[in-house]
């Protein structure tokens, strides 16, 4: 690597507010508040919206949505035709 031309890559706290979850790794993403971890050092804190603890895919609470509703509307627009044809 050529030096002086790449971005510092230094420990930092990802934290997501929502799911009160916070995980340490290394990124050029700096920030001027900054958190004590659990090994004892201060690190800058980047402030998510969402992560793996909060997002409805990975925390099994996806919201359903009313497919029944959908297919009753299609058919009352469209299947009825097809039935008034086998009559």
């Amino acid at each position: 690597m050529k030096s002086g031309i790449h971005p510092d890559y230094h420990p930092v706290v990802f934290r997501d507010r929502a799911g009160d979850f916070a995980f340490l790794t290394r990124s050029t993403l700096t920030s001027e508040r900054t958190v004590e971890w659990e090994d004892g050092n201060t690190y800058p804190v980047i402030d998510v919206e969402i992560s793996s603890a909060s997002h409805p895919f990975y925390t099994g609470s996806q919201r359903v949505v009313d497919t029944a509703g959908r297919v009753e509307r299609f058919q009352r627009r469209y299947g009825g035709k097809d039935q008034q044809k086998k009559k």
